[in-house]
């Protein structure tokens, strides 16, 4: 079974945030960047996965400058197998996020694909959910807990009123809040 964890490059969640002379955004000279900290928790479930022997592989990808290997590198000291970077210079947005995942998804011919429920930058909590849209399979978002059991995915997440159940089939997009 194969995983894929997506994970993007942010501002260390350390460092206070300076904005720019002239107010037209984040002066990010000289500026701590790290893994979005719910992306680290995808990374550190998918290696619980591997560890518990489920997962076989566990495929990084990160969308961004070149920069974003640190990323990547510090995914792959943490127990990820490889890294896909795919370069732009550009910001993307969540859709454009989610078509290149589904891509890099379908290519791999990953199982399960984990990833944070929101960057710490942006806070839009929309990729998770349009990858499983554009795929056609299901999520479980707002996960707090996940056990893989043969073809399906048993996710425990966080509701209004408590904690939910449910039962996926493989594969399956799960964003989660924490593990």
């Amino acid at each position: 079974m194969k995983a894929l964890v997506a994970v993007k490059r942010v501002i260390d969640y350390n460092v206070k945030v300076r904005v720019k002379a002239d107010n037209s955004g984040v002066d990010l000279s000289n500026t701590k960047m790290s893994i979005n900290p719910f992306d680290e928790i995808a990374v550190e479930e998918a290696v619980r996965l591997k560890e518990a022997g489920v997962i076989d592989e566990i495929i990084v990808a990160s969308i961004g400058p070149k920069e974003s290997q640190e990323q990547i590198r510090a995914a792959l000291a943490l127990g990820a197998d490889r890294g896909v970077l795919v370069l732009t210079d550009d910001k993307p947005y969540p859709l454009q996020i989610a078509k290149i995942l589904k891509n890099i998804a379908e290519s791999e011919g990953t199982d399960i694909i984990l990833l944070g429920k929101q960057a710490i930058d942006d806070d839009n909590n929309q990729t998770g959910q349009m990858l499983a849209a554009l795929m056609g399979i299901g999520q479980g978002t707002f996960a707090s807990e996940v056990k893989v059991e043969g073809d399906k995915v048993n996710v425990t997440r966080e509701i209004d009123g408590g904690l939910q159940t449910l039962a996926l089939e493989l594969p399956a997009v799960i964003p989660l809040i924490y593990v």
